[in-house]
């Protein structure tokens, strides 16, 4: 464990700091200097103590007027060499933060796809950002003070046993004290609350983060109190957390505090017992007053290099958490441009399960759209609709089996590559915050103005565009114009069509819209996979009646294959889920008085 310890302070920032790695070795050497200097003024005014009370008949003002000087001088380098100890670290802090920033965002950026599945945009901001700030206050403020939390206690423990031993003693009794209720405040059971702490205060922010984001959902749908309940429970659980850990350090940092301020009480007893004795009266109280200046830096000291120790637990546990969130496992992309010569979609006996999970969400499942072709994958949520369409475009890799595009391996196209040839429409879209030309064309920066207009008339976004005062440039996000889940949907859907990739993977893509919106975006759906080789999922299953062939995907597995009336006929699963679909779209509420007014006409 020290091993690691000193490889993370010495070593694990100097990867972020680019050309100014000297900075850091520059401000501790600093630190160390300016810790001699400020020293010096306490050994100096001992001398001209000794001096005034030995001899006060016959006094050197010179000598006294020199070393008084030479304290000055000494006090003011101190705080001289200090502050560019400072200057250095906080540079070298500020080049550590935005690297730590840097770098993490550019390996976020080129995780896989299913990272962005594992962990939201709450948990990674919380990670980065705050860690790299942590970051900053450790190596800006607390690693300087290493250096003189090092180099003053060999000095002063030096002096302590050349100006008087017995005092010397004496005064230590405080410090070794304080050092051992600090080893106890600093223990692994700290160490364990310090973790928890951290996990709890990260859920928190995750949590209120999703929280914030889905409130129009949340009213929407009359969840408040059942979407706010986590949210106050993940608050509850940093309460307790942040309690406990006080708790832990309540009786033991009492007693540290009191302990580090009664040097005194030892100090007195040593001096009247040595003037007792017959001792030198003049010396005894220069000494005595040495020994009182000093013991506070003592406790500075100890202070410093207890807190030290505690940023030194949370700057390991903050690039730890770094660390663990971007050690997702990378997926190889091959640089050579594949040859794709038609754009059909394969699966062949693909087996998959998610990390940490026993079970298999995709068990031997094989199928081929070809090129053109619409195919429709039902079934109940849960069964491994996502996880088929999210291999297709290769969120992930596949356990065992090999998941096609144009008869090629998707693991053998490079990344840009494959993209290129897929569009999605997911059923959460993502607009960015500038303006709706900029989304739309998000996927096609080239695309002219007759390319954004007829994918706006073909996702029937014009009706949006229209109603916004600035039109396609519309400026939407925090200093801008808010769109419904629907009206989203639609742009994104345009986006889609500008890009016009010849593999379409269309999930839920209607999940959120309503009657109206759904209607229009089922049009835009058509326009988007015309042509093109199309995967969807449907729960509505109106939707997917005219595809080529549909797929209920049960548990993993395809149970059963077919167009709508070839399943219907079949009279199996599709036909049940056919059947308590039309249920759920003729029920309808009807009040007593149009139940007896039914009754009466009958």
């Amino acid at each position: 464990m020290p091993e690691e310890k000193k490889k993370f302070i010495l070593k694990r920032f100097t990867p972020y700091m680019g050309k100014k790695k000297v900075l850091l070795p520059l401000s501790l050497v600093l630190s160390g200097i300016s810790a001699v200097l400020n020293i010096l003024p306490f050994v100096l005014v001992w001398y001209i103590t000794r001096d005034i009370l030995s001899a006060p008949q016959s006094i050197d003002v010179s000598n006294v007027s020199f070393y008084a000087w030479l304290a000055f001088a000494s006090a003011i380098g101190g705080i001289v060499i200090y502050f560019c100890a400072l200057l250095s670290s906080h540079l070298a802090a500020f080049r550590v933060e935005v690297g730590m920033q840097k770098v993490g965002m550019e390996k976020i950026i080129s995780m896989p796809l299913g990272f962005f599945d594992r962990y939201s945009s709450g948990k990674m901001r919380k990670i980065v950002n705050d860690g790299a700030g942590t970051t900053h206050t450790f190596l800006a403020h607390q690693l300087p003070d290493m250096a003189g939390s090092i180099v003053s206690p060999i000095i002063l423990v030096a002096l302590i046993f050349i100006v008087d031993l017995r005092m010397g003693i004496a005064s230590l009794f405080p410090i070794i004290l304080g050092f051992m209720t600090m080893r106890f405040m600093v223990s692994s059971q700290g160490k364990k609350f310090q973790k928890m702490y951290y996990d709890s205060l990260e859920e928190m922010s995750s949590e209120s983060v999703e929280y914030v984001r889905g409130i129009p959902v949340v009213k929407t749908f009359g969840q408040t109190i059942f979407s706010f309940k986590r949210f106050y429970d993940s608050i509850i659980k940093y309460k307790e957390m942040v309690y406990a850990y006080t708790v832990l350090w309540r009786k033991p940092m009492s007693f540290y505090t009191t302990i580090m301020q009664s040097a005194a009480f030892f100090l007195i007893p040593t001096a009247i017992f040595l003037i007792g004795r017959g001792e030198n009266l003049p010396l005894v109280l220069a000494d005595f007053i040495f020994y009182i200046l000093i013991s506070p830096i003592f406790t500075m000291l100890l202070m410093k290099s207890m807190y030290f120790r505690q940023n030194t637990l949370i700057a390991e546990q903050a690039i730890g958490r770094l660390d663990n969130l971007l050690d997702y496992q990378s997926m190889s992309f091959v640089e050579n441009t594949r040859n794709i010569k038609n754009h059909s979609l394969e699966f062949k006996d693909v087996v998959f399960s998610y990390e940490g999970s026993s079970e298999l969400a995709i068990d031997k499942i094989s199928f081929k759209i070809n090129e053109g072709e619409t195919i429709a994958l039902v079934g109940a949520s849960g069964g491994g609709k996502t996880t088929i369409a999210r291999l297709a475009a290769r969120f992930w890799d596949a356990d065992e089996g090999e998941v096609l595009v144009g008869g090629i391996n998707v693991k053998d196209i490079p990344k840009k590559e494959l993209m290129d040839n897929i569009s999605f429409v997911f059923q959460s879209t993502r607009l960015f915050k500038g303006s709706l030309r900029e989304n739309i064309v998000f996927g096609k920066e080239s695309a002219g103005e007759e390319e954004v207009n007829k994918a706006i008339d073909y996702s029937q976004s014009r009706e949006i565009i229209e109603n916004l005062h600035d039109g396609v440039d519309t400026v939407i996000g925090s200093k801008g114009t808010y769109l419904s889940g629907g009206e989203q949907q639609r742009i994104a859907l345009a986006r889609a069509i500008v890009k016009n990739a010849p593999i379409v993977l269309l999930d839920e893509a209607t999940a959120f819209a309503d009657p109206e919106n759904e209607h229009l975006i089922q049009k835009a759906l058509k326009e988007l996979s015309r042509g093109k080789t199309t995967l969807m999922i449907a729960h509505r299953l109106t939707s997917v009646q005219n595809v080529d062939r549909i797929l209920v995907i049960e548990s993993g597995k395809i149970a059963e294959t077919g167009t709508h009336e070839e399943l219907l006929n079949r009279g199996g699963i599709y036909k049940t889920m056919w059947d308590e679909y039309q249920k759920s779209v003729n029920w309808k509420i009807v009040t007593k008085d149009t139940v007896n007014k039914g009754e009466q006409n009958a």
